[in-house]
């Protein structure tokens, strides 16, 4: 991929999150591609993220993500994010990274590395449980 290429890519990406656009990020995605996450108990298929996005909506609909930082080498891009939102009436940020290795200029693989351990802890004793139907 070329420089523009990936900041290309970069700003779609950080653009579909803003949006919070299912149907934009489905632009992003190889027809065989995967989404592995600490989130969900499976992984996901590129053709499935507009229908995660509306689960991800109806649960967290103040839910706030923003880029932080990106890099790349060859076919991977490397994305840090925050993500913000009120839980039990207090806000809460915690940071990620996702891996993505691109082919023909779409997702093939993204890998979401995040801990889930504060989230968890701040929910005062409930579970975070995988999302498991959507």
């Amino acid at each position: 991929m070329t420089d523009a290429e990936i900041q290309d890519f970069v700003t779609r990406f950080a653009a579909a999150w803003a949006a919070r656009d299912g149907k934009a990020f489905l632009d992003l995605w190889h027809p065989e591609g995967l989404l592995h996450t600490p989130l969900v108990d499976r992984a996901v298929s590129g053709s499935e993220l507009d229908r995660l996005m509306e689960v991800q909506k109806a649960a967290a609909p103040d839910f706030v993500w923003q880029l932080l930082d990106w890099t790349s080498r060859g076919d991977v891009v490397i994305i840090e994010w925050q993500t913000t939102r009120v839980i039990n009436g207090a806000r809460f940020d915690w940071r990620g990274v996702d891996k993505f290795r691109i082919q023909d200029g779409k997702i093939i693989e993204e890998r979401v590395y995040s801990d889930t351990a504060p989230l968890r802890a701040f929910r005062k004793g409930e579970t975070l449980e995988p999302i498991t139907k959507f």
